[in-house]
């Protein structure tokens, strides 16, 4: 027998309930946000936070369910409600130009900050005034990539919950805690406190990356701190940090975009924290 969708009106309470997601009013609201793509699905599947399944809705064409059956499956096995649904509701809901046949609501995942505090992170990524989503998605994925145990925005960044965010982290949104609404000056006293050392990452440091990394003192726990895409980090946000690094231009580019210089960043933290002799945790001797 051959799968026929379930919902067909871009006019259905469930579409136009998801659809809402997209405005950021509404996912406060109902603390759900979009989650788009067969990666995405599929790591939201495999998500739990406090005891509770993340995914909590499915919708997908027939097509896209036929080809991700295993998706499909871990929706249904994590208890999410999935539906059939035509190509034309799948393209109301989605967010992107070219869906890709699968998206779900999700709901909220942020961890408080005193969870991560206690927890006693080696490398967090801070989010300071950051409010492309797109750039707060890919340090998120950069951060996960590179080993980070938490990352943190700011009351001043991005909602992390933007579609755009969400499907620039490419799933790593579900690996990693973060944090939410912490004010800046909360978040450097909270991670200081917990024997982090602050890193601002900033085109005019005074420092220089590779010294740091020559020096030996990124062995151990570290928080690096990203500013605004345009215009960095202002004054009093870098006076909170211990050091404000600048990753060395070598070559003759005029300087490096946000999500970049954090993957260098983040990476030489990771290095130089593997590297023998270096400090894995604040708790190890």
């Amino acid at each position: 027998m051959v799968a026929v969708p379930e919902l067909i009106s871009p006019r259905s309470p469930r579409v136009l309930a998801a659809r809402r997601l997209a405005k950021r009013n509404f996912r406060g609201k109902e603390r759900l946000f979009l989650a788009e793509g067969p990666q995405a699905v599929r790591e939201a599947a495999a998500h739990r936070s406090g005891g509770a399944a993340t995914l909590v809705e499915l919708f997908a064409t027939v097509e896209a369910a036929e080809r991700y059956a295993d998706i499909v499956g871990a929706a249904r096995a994590a208890g999410a409600r999935v539906h059939l649904a035509a190509e034309q509701v799948i393209e109301d809901i989605s967010t992107t130009v070219t869906p890709q046949g699968l998206v779900g609501t999700c709901r909220f995942l942020d961890t408080p900050f005193e969870e991560i505090l206690a927890a006693r992170p080696r490398l967090v990524a801070v989010l300071a005034h950051v409010r492309d989503p797109g750039n707060a998605g890919t340090v998120l994925r950069c951060a996960d990539a590179a080993g980070a145990e938490a990352v943190v925005l700011t009351d001043a960044s991005v909602d992390l919950y933007n579609p755009k965010a969400v499907r620039a982290s490419v799933g790593s949104l579900f690996h990693l805690p973060v944090a939410v609404h912490v004010p800046v000056e909360s978040a450097v006293d909270g991670l200081r406190d917990a024997g982090v050392r602050i890193l601002a990452a900033d085109g005019a440091g005074a420092e220089d990356l590779d010294a740091e990394l020559d020096h030996g003192t990124m062995g151990g726990p570290t928080a690096w701190v990203f500013g605004n895409e345009a215009w960095g980090l202002p004054a009093e946000t870098r006076a909170l940090a211990d050091a404000v690094v600048r990753v060395p231009i070598h070559g003759r580019a005029e300087s490096l975009n946000l999500a970049t210089a954090a993957a260098v960043c983040l990476y030489a933290s990771a290095r130089a924290q593997r590297a023998a002799g270096g400090c894995r945790s604040v708790t190890e001797s």
